[in-house]
């Protein structure tokens, strides 16, 4: 049973909505059944794919036992680098595996998203957020499957989810939820599966022909275009019907998307694109990174120092979605562009002129062109391009 993609999905999903309406309507908690719920669903997903089902097995031990070891002793740096490396060890693994031969081994659908859960757990213990006595097995287990996000995100944060566990909603306060759930869940249906597919059959990635130039440009921008508007309500539509199913649960999932080809920069599209992605980067990577250049001085300069963390930032990112050429020269693409723009906003030309509308419209059409070439390079467009260069 495919997540988001599947009849029998959708049909489980209402009956989970039900029972969950009649519970949270009853004002009695709504935990349990979705703990169940999401194990259930995971199970059916699961169905058939022993390999799949003993790799979440294994990630859940190493991942549950790294963080009890690690809440030992939290402040100890080598723990927490140990467990870290030992939660995050399958995906690497699964990454590599994938790009080498094609078959990911230890891989398990959701295993991405899972692995930004444990590590965020593991890297708060270590800031002091998260102590021993705070820690919920049951709770942390239930973070770790909840199956609106498990797939596809949002990537919510634990101590926010457990916020949302330990409080007794209202009845009126649960319908408003509810009703909005429903909305959200119905939205991101027609986002996926009405206009994603019809963007997606608009997709026709093709070497370069032998037309004239600007033919063979026109459909090259189309493909890019169409593929950026396809990938948008696609993910958008998954994240809406999981904040959708998560809200039905009591559960105040993130919003992952706001309005992103709105975006006036680089900056500006990643605080509205993969919000909880690009959140989480910055909170985890970027500003840890930031803390440790400055600190050996590594770096001259505090706008050098941003832009080299931003730049691996945005490398991390290429990687998380596969250990490929195009995701790469992804991230290093949005890596160069945020450091470029971490710059430019330094400078006395965009202080002068940041509110003036001509700029302003034009630093919006110069971004969305930036930002479809890097959908062409995400997609692979680009390889495609090149590959059929060398050929001729």
């Amino acid at each position: 049973m495919g997540f988001y993609t599947t009849p029998s999905f959708f049909a489980l999903s209402a009956l989970v909505v039900l029972v969950s309406a009649v519970l949270g309507l009853l004002e009695l908690p709504l935990m349990a059944w979705g703990l169940f719920a999401s194990i259930a669903m995971l199970v059916l997903m699961f169905w058939g794919n022993l390999a799949a089902a003993l790799s979440l097995a294994l990630f859940l031990s190493l991942s549950i036992g790294s963080t009890l070891w690690l809440l030992g002793r939290p402040r100890s740096l080598w723990r927490t680098t140990a467990a870290v490396l030992v939660s995050i060890a399958p995906l690497v693994v699964y990454k590599l595996t994938v790009s080498l031969s094609g078959s990911g081994l230890l891989g398990f659908a959701g295993i991405s998203y899972v692995t930004f859960k444990v590590v965020q757990v593991q890297l708060e213990a270590y800031d002091g957020l998260i102590s021993k006595k705070d820690f919920k097995l049951w709770d942390y287990l239930y973070f770790l499957l909840f199956f609106p996000s498990f797939d596809s995100g949002p990537i919510d944060r634990s101590r926010r989810f457990g916020e949302d566990l330990g409080r007794r909603i209202p009845r009126d306060e649960y319908a408003g939820m509810l009703a909005r759930g429903i909305l959200l869940f119905m939205v991101g249906m027609v986002y996926k599966l009405v206009i994603a597919a019809l963007a997606y059959r608009l997709y026709l990635p093709s070497a370069w022909g032998d037309g004239p130039f600007l033919q063979e440009l026109g459909k090259q921008l189309a493909c890019a275009y169409s593929y950026g508007l396809y990938l948008f309500f696609d993910f958008a539509g998954y994240s809406l019907m999981a904040m959708g199913l998560a809200f039905c649960l009591g559960v105040r999932l993130p919003r992952n998307f706001r309005a992103p080809f709105l975006a006036r920069d680089l900056t500006d599209f990643w605080n509205r694109w993969h919000i909880t992605l690009s959140t989480w980067l910055r909170d985890f990577v970027f500003m840890r990174l930031v803390r440790l250049l400055m600190k050996r001085r590594l770096v001259r300069g505090r706008l050098r120092t941003a832009q080299l963390a931003l730049l691996a930032d945005m490398l991390l990112m290429g990687l998380w979605h596969g250990v490929t050429v195009d995701y790469v020269a992804y991230g290093l693409y949005h890596g160069v562009l945020m450091a470029l723009t971490e710059g430019h906003q330094k400078s006395a030309f965009y202080r002068r002129h940041r509110n003036d509308p001509a700029y302003r419209l034009m630093s919006w059409f110069v971004t969305l062109q930036l930002v479809f070439f890097g959908f062409a390079l995400f997609s692979g467009q680009m390889s495609l391009l090149v590959k059929g260069a060398l050929h001729v």
